[in-house]
């Protein structure tokens, strides 16, 4: 049998200097309650309160940091039995996917879903034994056992994975029934929404049309014209933000941000419902609504994101068959002074707006995004988001963006994850890469101990209040 540990100094430097000053850092800050202010859990596990159905589901089924290494492998998402795109599963037994999970456990070493399994196996259901085809189903046992008490159902695990806060993506078309019955239910573990327009202001999403008509509905008005279309848009902040929200994302391939006339607006919108929208159309109207939801944050208050940079849907077999969020999203090149200085000039030294930025194009960093956010008062520099969201990419984002930005332009950590039970995982690796690097900067003397402690404390909890007015 191989045990698994998890070594009390993991992440920190092998250099004594900076390994005892992180030692401490990450002491202040271990047991602080945990703020995820963007996320993907699915809202409706807090008001069902069931058990999991079983470890497949939990760890494999919703994970696509999971099943994209094993896909990447030849192993099949048919084995895997992953949903497809109009619900449809094979129904292979939970079991069956949990064994080939297990055989090809040694392929997650070094990566940042290792790192995270490896501590919710420990920490969250106390499995002292490293998966592997041979201890497969008793380890499963030993996991599904525990999903049927009531220790582990989901409201009571919410407390157990000591998390304060927990904000989920919804569609402007969501019509929020899950918030509004946890809300309504009395229990008192925070779960708010998140506003993400996407659906309807991507005019190539092949649904637009339907979205369109189903925000129509929602909002008690006919849309036949852009005009209409604002205005239905800020019904929907406005009903998200009675319902909780305190954050907008967009998720966009391109950061470009241009203003367009109303009549630029209302011709391109009018091709949308015609059905005869043209790529270089689509691109002016993403780059139109950042300046719109922009202004609409100038005056609602919310916390906007841009995430950009992913070349969505990249495999476009797996796409046709299962959807969205499969694991073959891709990063690209993406370029930020020119693309977002049109928003930046309009509404960036706004004191009621916050965009948060992130990237999966590390190179701009140093080079663009921390000087934006080392000057724009209204822009803040989100964390390693996605590919970067580990060890490595953590570190590098912090030798990239201090020295310019500094501490205070950034805004903590969030885990952006569907696995809930990775939530805790995710923030412990954060707040042990803070601490490390932290750390070397006491063991260079360019802060001092009690700066240290304060700018942790910060990192972990404060910041991320902060930007997304929590």
């Amino acid at each position: 049998m191989s045990t698994l540990k998890l070594h009390e100094d993991r992440f920190f430097d092998s250099d004594s200097a900076i390994r005892n000053a992180a030692r401490e850092l990450f002491e202040a800050v271990k047991n602080c309650p945990i703020i995820s202010p963007h996320g993907h859990v699915d809202p409706s596990i807090f008001v069902e309160n069931k058990p999991f159905p079983n470890p497949t589901e939990l760890f494999i089924s919703p994970d696509h940091y999971v099943f994209r290494m094993l896909y990447s492998q030849g192993i099949s998402l048919e084995e895997l039995d992953i949903p497809q795109r109009n619900g449809k599963r094979l129904g292979i037994d939970s079991r069956k996917v949990w064994q080939i999970f297990a055989e090809n456990y040694f392929l997650f070493a070094g990566t940042p879903s290792g790192v995270w399994l490896n501590y919710e196996f420990i920490k969250v259901f106390g499995i002292e034994e490293k998966l592997n085809g041979n201890n497969a189903q008793k380890i499963y046992d030993l996991i599904n056992d525990k999903l049927q008490s009531e220790e582990y159902l989901p409201r009571n695990l919410f407390k157990k994975l000591n998390i304060e806060l927990l904000t989920t993506t919804d569609s402007a078309t969501d019509n929020l029934e899950f918030h509004k019955k946890i809300k309504d239910s009395g229990w008192d573990g925070r779960v708010i929404p998140c506003f993400r327009p996407d659906a309807v202001t991507n005019l190539l999403n092949p649904t637009w049309k339907d979205d369109i008509y189903e925000l129509g509905k929602l909002t008690s008005l006919e849309i036949t014209n852009y005009k209409i279309f604002i205005t239905a848009l800020e019904k929907r902040r406005e009903y998200f933000k009675a319902n909780g929200a305190t954050s907008t994302d967009h998720g966009v391939i391109s950061p470009l941000t241009h203003k367009l006339s109303e009549r630029e607006s209302e011709e391109i919108f009018s091709k949308a419902l015609s059905g005869k929208v043209s790529v270089k159309d689509a691109e002016l109207f993403t780059a139109n609504m950042l300046m719109e939801m922009a202004r609409m944050s100038c005056e609602d208050g919310l916390t906007m994101q841009i995430h950009a940079g992913s070349n969505r849907n990249h495999n476009n077999i797996i796409f046709e068959k299962y959807g969205l969020d499969k694991g073959c999203d891709i990063p690209q090149q993406t370029e930020y002074t020119n693309n977002l200085k049109e928003l930046l000039n309009a509404y960036g030294n706004n004191p009621n707006f916050t965009v948060i930025v992130f990237t999966l194009d590390e190179t701009n960093y140093s080079r663009e995004l921390a000087p934006l956010a080392g000057h724009y008062p209204a822009m803040k520099l989100g964390p390693a988001w996605w590919f970067h969201d580990s060890i490595e990419g953590m570190t590098r984002y912090r030798h990239s963006v201090t020295e310019t930005a500094g501490f205070y332009n950034t805004v903590g950590f969030n885990d952006d994850t569907r696995a809930f039970v990775s939530i805790p995982a995710r923030h412990d690796v954060a707040r042990r890469v803070d601490a490390n690097f932290l750390g070397g900067l006491i063991a260079k003397h360019i802060i001092d101990l009690e700066e240290g402690k304060k700018i942790i404390k910060d990192l972990t909890y404060n910041l991320v209040k902060k930007a997304y007015k929590l």
